[in-house]
Order: C-alpha cells, then structure tokens, then sequence
C-alpha cells in the first residue's frame, strides 16, 4: 500500500484504542528472515493469527544490550539458550513467539558475540511470570533454563545477533505521517481535545479552570511539546518513505519524547489538582481516572524499549560527537510513495 494508507489505518487503530499486536517481530523479520522463516513466524503475527514479544532487558544489565548475559549454546543443530529477561511487556501470557539476542560465542567482542533466536511458546524450560508493577501487571519475568531452539529459529548469523537487535529497536524511529493528536503520547488514551473540555467544564470557585491564565499557558505548553513530536514522527516518516538514510532523526524524536510525556504529567497535575492522583473507582478523579493511568505510565515512558540515557548515546554517535560514532541500522524497504 501507499506510505499514506499506512498512515491512516495507523492513526484509525490509535483512535479506536485497539492493541497492536507483533511485538516487533516484522522489522527484524523482514530484514534478516529467510523466506521459511517469515512464512512461519513473520505471517501468522502480520495476519493476526499469533503474537510475539521482543526478549531485551534483564535484571543485572537492564537495557544495556551489550551487556547482556543471556546464552546460547549449540547442541549438535540446535541451540540451550539459559537466562533471564524482565519488563518483558504483553497483555496476557499467551504469546507464541519470543525474540531476542543471546551470546554465541563468550569469547568474542561485544556486538559480534551474539545471535538472535526466536523462542517458540510453549517450550520446556521456559517459564513466564507476572510483575505486579507501579503500572500494572502486564510486564513479565521470562526464565530460560536449557530451553531447545532449533537452528531454523536463528535469524542471521550466529554473530549478527547485534545488527538483528538493532532493527527491531530502530523501527520504533520511523515516525507516522498522521500523528497529529500527540496527548496520546503523554502515556493514557485521552485526547488534547478531553483537555479542553475540562477547562471548559469544569469550576473552581464558581469559574471556568479554563479562565486561569496559569493553566491556559500550561495546557499550551502541553499542547506544543506534543506538537514538536508530532513534527519530529511526521519527518522521520517523510525520511523513510522518501528513502533517505536517517542517522540521529530518530533518537532526536525519541529523547523528545520520553522529555515531554514526563513535563507534561507534572503540568496536568499542576491543571487538574491533586485529585489526578485518583483512580477511576473515585468519582472525583477527573477524566474517569486517566490522568492517574498516565501520570504511572510517564515514568515508563523513561525506560521502555530502552532508556533515555541510551537514546541520548545513540544520538550522539550518529551525530559524531561521541567517542565512538555508529550508523543507523538496516531497516525494512518502505511502503511506495505513489498512490
């Protein structure tokens, strides 16, 4: 389909809150799958018919995948992978696919010393258990104690394991063309339009909140910081569709992001009062208890699918100021820009 189909079914399946399954797995799979292995893991997640999980951070080393400790050790043409994983995040503990970089050869240098593998679920070995979290429970612990993988379940070679990962993490970076409602962003499913309709409503010693100075130039700042990211996806986007190389683009999006979610939860408490902190079992918890949604899942928003602090790393390499500089990784052709 056209880059700009893409974008409406997009922003029509945001608009409908519906969960979007796939866990990553296209981008990797597209890039690095052969074509046996994207018609056993790739079709069934793209058509809906199973789900997949991305395998990154663990307990000791966090987000760092470099220092991951996860194994994998070849056992005549398979593979014992041995490990732990958490946050691994999912509704449910019903998801087929597991993927994810483990270390192939101990001896090797960091980025050349793993692969990637994609667990099949159920598998013996494997277990899968929840984390009672500040924004749910629908993070995991996955443990791996000896869990056989076949060698047709090794995407790229067995020291690419590293260019693998980073596809799957950098397909986050390619923006949309239709993000044009970014309060999303500020970690609940509301809209800049809910916002609104508080000011306007709602009364505080006998006059619209809305007529507050204050809180009209707060909720314009809320307004604008997601705006700038709406601009950041919307030429990430153009980028890709366009075929241009995109270097530091998407990590500037990204430090972006996880910024404004954060600022943005503290404005709104600082619109709304101290009764944003309510769930939605207590009517008077504003906008039936969203803001309390998001202002947990603002925190996440510092961590998932990585950190900010590596993020500001990645985006220094490419821009060439760090120590060490880096491209960006292989990602899936786009969809055609033709109509």
């Amino acid at each position: 389909m056209t880059a700009e189909y893409a974008g409406i079914i997009a922003e029509e399946i945001d608009r409908k809150q519906a969960v979007v399954i796939g866990g990553g797995a296209p981008a990797q799979l597209t890039v690095w799958g052969t074509d046996e292995q994207k018609e056993k893991f790739l079709k069934p997640v793209v058509s809906g018919e199973k789900t997949s999980v991305l395998l990154l951070t663990e307990p000791k080393g966090g987000a760092d995948l470099a220092g991951l400790e996860t194994t994998a050790v070849r056992d005549g043409d398979d593979w014992l992978i041995t490990g732990t994983k958490c946050f691994i995040s999912h509704r449910g503990n019903d998801f087929e696919f597991l993927l994810g970089p483990a270390i192939t050869d101990p001896d090797a240098p960091r980025h050349r010393n793993l692969g990637y593998f994609v667990i099949e679920n159920p598998s013996p070995g494997l277990t899968i258990q929840n984390m009672n979290l500040l924004v749910g429970n629908e993070q995991h612990f996955i443990f791996m104690d000896n869990v056989r993988v076949p060698g047709a379940n090794l995407i790229g070679g067995d020291h690419q394991g590293w260019q693998v990962t980073q596809t799957a993490v950098g397909a986050g970076a390619l923006g949309s063309p239709f993000m044009t409602d970014s309060v999303h962003d500020w970690g609940g499913k509301w809209s800049w339009q809910d916002m609104v309709g508080y000011l306007q409503t709602t009364e505080s010693q006998g006059a619209s909140v809305g007529k507050d100075p204050v809180r009209q130039q707060l909720a314009l700042d809320c307004f604008m910081d997601g705006h700038i990211y709406t601009l950041f996806a919307q030429r990430n986007f153009w980028m890709y569709t366009n075929r241009m190389e995109m270097g530091y683009q998407g990590n500037e999006a990204d430090v972006h992001k996880r910024n404004f979610c954060y600022r943005n939860m503290t404005r709104v408490r600082d619109i709304m009062g101290v009764y944003t902190q309510l769930n939605g079992l207590d009517t008077r918890a504003p906008l039936d208890g969203l803001p309390d949604v998001a202002s947990r899942n603002s925190f996440v928003s510092q961590h998932g699918h990585g950190s900010l602090n590596i993020s500001k790393v990645q985006m220094a390499r490419r821009l060439g100021i760090s120590r060490t500089q880096e491209r960006s990784p292989a990602l899936p052709p786009p969809p055609s820009t033709s109509s």
